[in-house]
């Protein structure tokens, strides 16, 4: 009785303790889900804004480009959810076999014992059994073990419920599994067939713009021109920064951010400094809402065959009306007015700049100091897209702002 006892006590740590792990990894795929379905939601909404100014333009595509991307990443969180719930229903289902096997032990060996206790159910049968001992020694033996016995029977018949209820209950919850593994198939289906309609409409408007390849390739002439003044101007004045630092660094006790740094910090730039790097990956979004549909770096152009294109931060679409915040503590370097970029705004972190550009409109001036989430300006629409671009420099550095920032909540 023990082993089955022990048993039981057995499969319930497990259990419980891979329940947890099980509970706490479905609920992060659940997460995800969600988030990338609000996502969805929201390019929708961006897309609806293109349509109503063109029928297939360029930044049309990057939204969709966005769009297909979330529904692959629901598809595949979708798969692996699934893959979860196989895991947990081959578990229950092994925990059911076994306590099937320990209950037909269970209900043999009381079926013995009803039969036995039916054949000796006389209680006069018993006594003489005691009566019959040879020394008052072997008659308390003889009757602790009928009281034994007795007990055995009862805690055998509590033994064989609570299996029975251990039982039933991981029936019930292998039941509950197979019906979210149903839905899963079927969500996962649907999401298969709005992935396939997306992938046609891409292709639509990839064919609708190929025929605008000398329009298209003279937008990206002027944008690289835009994106070299833009370098060139940040360049001058984080080097206009560093030099006014040196000039303090003469009069105040400052200390040198690091061995190859050029800038000499103040105790408080300092410590702006190294908490604006410890947030990395914790920082806000420059906008309250929108996605990316502009990657860092160099990558192939979405039209255009053989075609690089390189992009010094992100590009972040949002709605119209949309304005720009900063995403940590510190203060305005400079204003500028770059012809193709609209204003831009330059905020230094200690030795971190970062930068807020195709602004129609401004709300802050050099030497401001402004505060993390604080708007700073309102955001250019340009005829069917609304559009930040953003930048993260250490220094004279250029970093990928998509690994500073968090990931949505």
């Amino acid at each position: 009785m023990r082993t089955f006892f022990y048993n039981i006590v057995f499969f319930c740590f497990i259990f419980l303790l891979t329940a947890s792990t099980f509970a706490q990894s479905k609920k992060d795929l659940e997460k995800k889900r969600h988030q990338n379905q609000k996502d969805i939601e929201y390019t929708n909404k961006l897309l609806n804004e293109t349509k109503k100014n063109a029928e297939s333009s360029y930044n049309n595509l990057l939204i969709l480009n966005q769009k297909i991307t979330l529904r692959q990443d629901i598809i595949y969180g979708i798969t692996a959810e699934i893959k979860l719930l196989d895991s947990k229903i081959d578990d229950n289902r092994m925990v059911i076999n076994s306590l099937e096997a320990d209950m037909k032990k269970l209900k043999e060996q009381y079926a013995k014992m009803i039969i036995h206790a039916y054949k000796h159910r006389n209680s006069f049968d018993n006594l003489m059994f005691i009566l019959a001992a040879d020394n008052f020694n072997q008659a308390y033996k003889r009757l602790k073990y009928l009281q034994q016995y007795s007990e055995y029977r009862k805690k055998q018949a509590e033994l064989i419920n609570k299996t029975q209820t251990v039982l039933k209950s991981k029936i019930s919850e292998l039941e509950v599994k197979r019906s979210e593994k149903e839905n899963l198939l079927k969500s996962k289906q649907e999401e298969n067939i709005m992935l396939s309609l997306e992938k046609s409409e891409q292709d639509k408007i990839v064919t609708s713009l190929k025929n605008k390849e000398s329009e298209l390739k003279k937008q990206l002439a002027e944008q690289y021109e835009t994106s070299k003044k833009l370098q060139k101007e940040i360049e001058r004045i984080i080097a206009e920064e560093a030099r006014k630092a040196a000039e303090r660094a003469k009069t105040k006790t400052t200390t040198k951010a690091n061995a190859t740094s050029s800038f000499d910090l103040t105790p408080e730039e300092k410590l702006i400094s190294d908490k604006f790097d410890s947030n990395k990956g914790l920082l806000p979004w420059p906008t309250e809402r929108g996605i990316i549909t502009g990657l860092f770096g160099e990558h192939p152009h979405p039209v255009l065959s053989n075609i690089t294109i390189s992009n010094n931060g992100i590009d972040i679409s949002t709605t119209a009306g949309a304005e720009a915040r900063v995403i940590f503590d510190g203060e305005v370097s400079k204003v500028v007015t770059i012809p193709g970029a609209n204003k831009a705004i330059l905020i230094r972190h200690g030795i971190f700049f970062t930068l807020y550009s195709n602004l129609s409109a401004v709300s802050v001036k050099s030497g401001d100091h402004v505060t993390t989430k604080q708007s700073i300006g309102k955001i250019e629409t340009e005829g069917n897209k609304t559009t930040l671009h953003f930048e993260i420099w250490q220094e004279s550095n250029k970093l990928n702002p998509a690994i500073w920032l968090t990931k949505k909540q």
